[in-house]
């Protein structure tokens, strides 16, 4: 069999619709990304500097504006909270502490009947979490 020597890989003019498309179809998947919801639940925590961490072992505790609570990023009720304090309690060698991490809005009582919840089931060490100061240089460390 003979091959040709001299062929042409393009023997047609190069067509730039096809490339065109794609582009197009690129940048209506990436606005269309930049629109849909961040899962989640959002937190205003307040901005605070120079306050004492914890070199325990910790439970993370979320309250929303609206109340609900959420263990280890699950929704829980209030008795599922209770039963998930008191087994995170007892299951851990060391003292634990519950870092609550509650929106701005949230209540003084609900900050009170969370706290009361973790007392009751074994953890005496509650500390809130905030967020660093802009351009705080010692946010970060212990």
């Amino acid at each position: 069999m003979k091959f040709p020597r001299n062929s042409k890989l393009l023997r047609s003019p190069f067509d730039m619709a096809p490339f065109a498309a794609v582009l197009f179809l690129i940048v209506i998947f990436l606005m269309l990304g930049a629109i849909l919801p961040i899962p989640g639940v959002p937190l205003r925590l307040p901005v605070a500097t120079g306050l004492p961490g914890t070199d325990q072992p910790t439970i993370a505790l979320a309250v929303a504006a609206d109340g609900r609570c959420f263990l280890e990023n699950q929704l829980v009720t209030e008795p599922q909270l209770a039963a998930g304090l008191h087994a995170a309690a007892t299951a851990s060698p060391a003292p634990l502490t519950l870092i609550i991490n509650a929106d701005q809005s949230v209540t003084y009582d609900q900050l009170m009947r969370v706290t009361l919840l973790a007392w009751r089931a074994g953890i005496t060490n509650a500390l809130l979490a905030t967020q660093p100061a802009p351009g705080d240089p010692n946010a970060f460390r212990p």
